[in-house]
């Protein structure tokens, strides 16, 4: 799979952007602050529906515009589609697909895949839990875009759930009349439910990206590993390496009946995936808190690789995209993973010198500046 075709209005700090693809290496080089990164943002959020740099739409929107528009042309196989959002703060975005049909945003989920490599990816290792939730999800939702409703309708009972409880916990603060909380149990059930399969899936992911990520760990760094990848849920204290939807739902539902005085105390959810954590391991030890900053680096970009590995076995090959990521590597690291990817479908890398791109990734180039893309 490959874009062949990028187009952006009012996208960041393109007013407009024509940019011709093709597959193998496409660099975008030129100084920083210039646009190279809001181009492979913009593929990036026709993928994952976000941007791998902020968590809400405005500031993706150029300044004085009301809205944004980012739309790819995409081959795969013998198939051409063309996939397009628009964006809009403050309501709600749209999508079309070859331009006749608008759909729902998370339908265009599955057309374009990528895996994205980027200084920010240090936050996998050395971030907050919230970091490394929102990797499982993506991945989780690039193998199976249906994933993404289960994500919002679980969102979406937490929110309601955490109001209700909110009151709840306002009223007996100040004595007042107690909250009607016999919805609870009906809020729960809910909860419980899409929580579930979150959960479930999450479980399988690990165990599929474990391996992959221990190998890509290796060919980074030979000296170093092994990696482990451990799920520790809220709702459990001892981890769980595997189990079915049902069992799971059942301990989800128990575990949020055990906590329901805690949580209308502090009024807020306290189990649930939304809790949830992944401790990454290197030898005996969490990485988080003990590995190196090489260490650390390395292991973010094992999980890439891994995430990478895991989509090319599983479906079409995403686009590989490289965002100033060589700058932030050692001589070593950048030949590795240099010669590790080179053999992508696509991959599209930005530098803000020419010397940045490894040899080995030479391919077309575009000059970046001033608002405009244009080919060397």
């Amino acid at each position: 799979m490959h874009v062949t075709h990028l187009s952006l209005a009012d996208f960041r700090s393109y007013a407009r952007a024509e940019v011709e693809l093709g597959p193998g290496v496409s660099s975008f080089v030129g100084p920083n602050g210039q646009g190279k990164t809001n181009l492979v943002e913009a593929v990036g959020y026709l993928a994952t529906l976000g941007s791998h740099r902020v968590s809400a739409d405005a500031p993706l929107v150029r300044a004085g515009a009301e809205r944004a528009v980012v739309r790819a042309a995409v081959v795969e196989g013998d198939r051409r589609q063309l996939v397009e959002l628009e964006l809009n703060p403050g309501r709600a975005n749209r999508a079309r697909i070859n331009r006749s049909s608008q759909v729902r945003p998370r339908d265009v989920l599955g057309i374009v895949r990528t895996v994205l490599f980027a200084p920010e990816d240090l936050a996998l290792v050395k971030g907050d839990p919230g970091d490394r939730r929102r990797f499982l999800d993506e991945l989780v939702t690039a193998r199976v875009p249906r994933l993404a409703g289960v994500r919002s309708d679980y969102e979406r009972v937490l929110r309601q759930r955490n109001t209700l409880l909110k009151s709840a916990a306002m009223a007996r603060r100040h004595g007042g009349r107690g909250v009607d909380l016999t919805t609870l149990d009906v809020w729960d059930q809910h909860l419980a439910r899409a929580g579930a399969e979150l959960w479930g899936q999450r479980l399988g992911l690990l165990a599929a990206l474990g391996p992959l990520a221990d190998k890509a760990y290796e060919e980074l760094a030979p000296s170093g590993g092994p990696v482990g990848l451990e799920y520790r849920a809220a709702a459990v204290e001892e981890p769980v390496d595997a189990a079915g939807r049902e069992e799971l739902y059942g301990v989800l539902l128990a575990a949020l009946g055990e906590a329901r005085k805690r949580e209308i105390e502090r009024g807020v959810t306290l189990v649930g995936p939304h809790r949830d954590e992944l401790v990454l391991r290197l030898g005996e030890l969490p990485a988080k808190g003990y590995a190196s900053h090489g260490e650390s680096w390395s292991l973010a970009l094992a999980l890439r690789l891994a995430a990478y590995e895991l989509l090319r076995q599983e479906g079409p090959e995403p686009v590989l995209v490289l965002d100033d990521v060589f700058a932030e590597l050692d001589a070593r690291r950048r030949e590795r993973l240099a010669g590790l990817v080179s053999g992508g479908e696509q991959v599209l890398v930005t530098a803000a010198v020419p010397e940045d791109v490894p040899a080995v990734l030479a391919g077309a180039r575009f000059a970046v500046s001033g608002g405009r893309v244009e080919r060397e």
